[in-house]
């Protein structure tokens, strides 16, 4: 390949004196610093139409697989089970699991999008159908336990994610301890909750109380009351 520093420069305005002006390959271009070669297959309306769109559409065939090979891979062993293992059983390279989801927090998100839209759908009918905002402030704190026992063990990357906003679950664990706030401060101004309470501390007891579910010792018996034991916390006394 020719180097670009012996192509000749010409100022505007310069003429070439009977030479041609020395251009870089048509096919070959420098791409931080290595060579790629340039598809020139597809005419220019197929380009603007649309119409060439095969590697990005097995790319989100791959995507889709990926996460549904997680989720049920999550499901049998926790969010701590192995990525290779996923991208063995999803019939893929590692590195092009990786490629979609940089690091597991990247994969914990994308499966609980749906997830999280179901949350804030669950959210809104606690706020419309619940009869005062210390019974709503209760179910919506059920509401998010239950969110975070989507997988054994994801209580922990959700907490972690409280302290950073590098994680891509940060943005989500803000925006329901955002909502918790809300709920809390109604039951605050209803005189059902009090004071000193705050929401985050609210959100850390969803996950603890979510964690116990998949502890060695617990029963049926376990979350009711865990949820008693948190209410009797927030809860002003008669």
């Amino acid at each position: 390949m020719e180097d670009q520093r012996d192509w000749p420069e010409l100022r505007e305005g310069e003429v070439t004196r009977g030479r041609k002006r020395r251009y870089p390959p048509v096919r070959k271009k420098l791409y931080g610093g290595r060579l790629r070669i340039v598809n020139m297959g597809a005419t220019m309306s197929e380009i603007v139409s649309g119409r060439v769109r095969g590697p990005r559409a097995d790319a989100q065939r791959n995507r889709d697989h990926i996460l549904d090979v997680a989720e049920q891979h999550f499901s049998q062993h926790g969010v701590t089970g192995s990525l290779e293992a996923i991208a063995k059983q999803a019939g893929v390279g590692v590195g092009t699991l990786y490629r979609h989801f940089p690091n597991r927090e990247e994969l914990l998100a994308a499966l609980l999008t749906a997830r999280d839209d179901a949350l804030v759908s669950r959210r809104d009918a606690i706020r419309a159908e619940s009869a005062n905002a210390a019974e709503a402030l209760e179910h919506w704190l059920d509401a998010m336990t239950e969110w975070a026992g989507a997988f054994d063990g994801l209580p922990e990357p959700l907490r972690a994610a409280t302290t950073t906003s590098s994680s891509p679950l940060a943005v989500t664990c803000q925006g329901f301890i955002t909502d918790t706030n809300e709920f809390l401060l109604d039951a605050q101004e209803e005189g059902s909750a009090r004071r000193e309470v705050r929401a985050v501390d609210l959100f850390l007891a969803s996950l603890a109380t979510s964690w116990v579910r998949s502890a060695a010792m617990a029963d049926e018996i376990s979350l009711p009351a865990l949820s008693s034991l948190t209410r009797s916390g927030w809860e002003t006394r008669a």
